[in-house]
């Protein structure tokens, strides 16, 4: 059974055009970060590094460090702490984003249900007004039918 009107809320214009400023300055300041574009399959074949790896990166660089005899000559230390602390800092920038993501979400996807339960519940009270001929009604009723989201139905292939 589905609780009620859960939420209750509006974003004022000054509130909406201070979160895309705020938006656009987060865009501003990692611009220079924010430069890389990958594909799909480019994302499916690269190394990643998540919150299991990030101590092993970090310790293993630790030990490159520590170790020059160890480290390969063709390894580029200074670039890889840079590569590291990078990913790092993004990584909670992420987390942060991530979570303000999910919550925008979760508002958007409540706000969206009740409103669109609200819809069906006066399309259906229209067809029902359309049924009995109450004036007016069946022209909100066609109107609303052809902007109504219908789900395909799949065809079943015949049982042989």
């Amino acid at each position: 059974m589905s609780k009620k009107n859960q939420i209750s809320a509006a974003i004022t214009a000054e509130q909406s055009t201070a979160v895309l400023e705020s938006i656009n300055s987060i865009n501003e300041s990692l611009k220079h970060v924010l430069t890389i574009n990958l594909t799909a399959d480019d994302r499916l074949a690269m190394l990643k590094m998540g919150d299991k790896t990030l101590a092993f990166v970090q310790k293993a660089l630790e030990y490159a460090t520590q170790h020059e005899s160890l480290r390969p000559a063709f390894l580029d230390l200074p670039e890889a702490k840079k590569d590291y602390e990078l990913a790092a800092s993004l990584q909670v920038v992420k987390q942060r984003l991530s979570a303000l993501l999910r919550a925008v979400e979760d508002a958007e996807m409540m706000a969206g249900g009740e409103a669109y339960e609200a819809a069906l519940i006066f399309y259906n009270s229209v067809k029902g007004a359309a049924r009995s001929n109450i004036a007016g009604s069946q022209a909100i009723e066609n109107d609303l039918k052809q902007r109504f989201p219908r789900r395909r139905r799949i065809e079943k292939p015949p049982v042989v």
